[in-house]
């Protein structure tokens, strides 16, 4: 990704980096943590913030304060129902019967409708961030995906891009595969089995620092990563739309998003040059429609992303000549990358406060997919390429890289974390454990280290790369 106008000192560190998202992740875990050790809602009520309140609108934050229970309402309900009538079951009733009503508020908040309620939900600050700000951030992934097809982009030769693109199948069903076996073995298909796409992810930026680490600089192996990891976004953002509706998908709605389409094809044809009348037109209308079609909001935008005026080829992903380019879809890029790094600082807030008790099944069936199924797929997937089909892996690249950046892919963390959201939309200890699976996927950083050094793999070693270009382009840091 390109940046225009890059910030400078500890700024540019933090986004360079991707260290806001880490920075939200942690404050989100100690946060969470203190308050449950304290018994205090404060961490429930910031996410679930009603922005209404800042402006002073009235009545919203009470309708929002009926569904989000705390400890004192349900005790003050189970008083009351204990005056009128003795014994214990009816008590736990009104506890279970209040935590319900809580549950099903939240569900409604993350991708859902509200029922029955003035939308109130639209306010909340983490469907306002996990819904309508991320949308931003798959829109650039979106654009990632769409340039690698133009010409001189890393999917644009499919003899050149078969044997990575294998790769990511195997990537992708390889995690699938471990995380159903565990659910399947552990007994736990009914809880967990829905979340079989949370592991399937790859974290684009964490592993290309981690790739660069290992590998250094211009090595094919990186490239290989990255073209993976891409294809892997790609499949990401299906997956999300079709496996992870919200409720039962309403296809009329879809001809809105046709409509946007159309108008943001119109547009092009007109010579409109600023990002600001595809994203305020024809972005907000492709959104809306995602929404009411029950798809994932978040994805609203991807629609339009292939008709915003682009330059007529790719120079790679991180290259830094993209910086010169001052086309539609590259202007919108250089204008909102810094506000994305800010975005997902604000979406590790929000999504990754869990406590560390939530360890558990789910927990460990993320991590068997990604660090066990994301390594042992690429790896045969890229053998069955090779062996099979007869297709080549790139100059200077031996199954010690594959291996290495098959357990690199393992870092799932924000894609993953996405995911984990929309497969377990109820909070609570289920959603929870796999949320853990999702952040501690960074596991898979130091045993990609690791496995790298047992195998003799060095950065800049690479003997055989003659010339590779893209490889050269497609690992240049903006």
């Amino acid at each position: 990704m390109s940046g225009h106008d890059q910030p400078k000192g500890l700024f540019r560190f933090f986004i360079d980096n991707s260290l806001f998202l880490i920075t939200g992740a942690v404050v989100a875990l100690i946060w969470a943590n203190l308050a449950a050790q304290n018994h205090s809602e404060s961490y429930h009520n910031f996410i679930h913030f009603d922005v209404r309140t800042l402006v002073g609108a009235g009545g919203s934050h009470e309708a929002t304060d009926s569904h989000n229970s705390s400890p004192s309402v349900v005790v003050e309900e189970a008083e009351v129902i204990e005056s009128h009538a003795d014994g214990e079951t009816i008590v736990e009733e009104a506890e279970h019967a209040s935590t319900g009503s809580h549950e099903a508020h939240d569900s409604h908040e993350v991708g859902g409708h509200s029922d029955g309620d003035s939308g109130h939900h639209w306010y909340s600050l983490l469907f306002i961030i996990n819904d309508v700000l991320m949308s931003l951030f798959f829109a650039i992934a979106a654009k990632e995906v769409w340039e690698s097809l133009l010409p001189g982009g890393s999917l644009s030769n499919p003899r050149k891009a078969a044997t990575p693109l294998l790769a990511t199948f195997g990537g992708i069903v390889g995690p699938a595969v471990f995380f159903i076996s565990g659910a399947m073995l552990t007994g736990t298909t009914a809880e967990f089995g829905k979340g079989w796409a949370v592991p399937c992810a790859t974290d684009i930026a964490f592993s290309y620092l981690v790739a660069r680490l290992i590998f250094g600089i211009g090595h094919p192996a990186i490239a290989f990563l990255l073209l993976l990891a891409i294809a892997d976004d790609a499949a990401g953002l299906v997956i999300l739309a079709v496996f992870y509706p919200s409720a039962p998908i309403e296809p009329m709605w879809l001809l809105l998003t046709a409509a946007a389409m159309a108008t943001a094809w119109l547009l092009s044809k007109l010579k409109v040059h600023s990002h600001w009348f595809y994203i305020l037109g024809p972005g907000i209308a492709s959104w809306f429609s995602f929404y009411q079609a029950n798809i994932h909001p978040a994805l609203g935008l991807v629609p339009i992303i292939p008709f915003l005026p682009h330059a007529a080829s790719d120079l790679g992903i991180f290259a830094r000549e993209e910086l010169n380019r001052q086309d539609t879809l590259n202007e919108f890029e250089h204008f909102w990358k810094v506000p994305v790094e800010i975005i997902l600082g604000l979406f590790g807030m929000v999504n990754a406060g869990v406590v560390m008790s939530s360890v558990g099944t789910g927990t460990w069936l993320v991590l068997a997919g990604l660090l066990l199924g994301k390594p042992v797929g690429i790896t045969l997937m890229t053998l069955f390429a090779e062996k099979v089909l007869r297709l080549e892996k790139p100059a200077g690249m031996d199954y010690r890289h594959v291996v290495s950046l098959g357990m690199v892919a393992g870092i799932g963390f924000t894609v993953a974390l996405f995911v984990s959201v929309a497969a377990f939309k109820q909070p609570g200890a289920i959603q929870d454990s796999v949320k853990m699976g999702a952040l501690l996927s960074f596991a898979a950083a130091p045993l990609a280290v690791l496995i790298a050094k047992g195998l003799g793999v060095r950065a800049g070693d690479h003997a055989g790369l003659v010339g590779d270009t893209t490889a050269e382009a497609a690992t240049e840091p903006a």
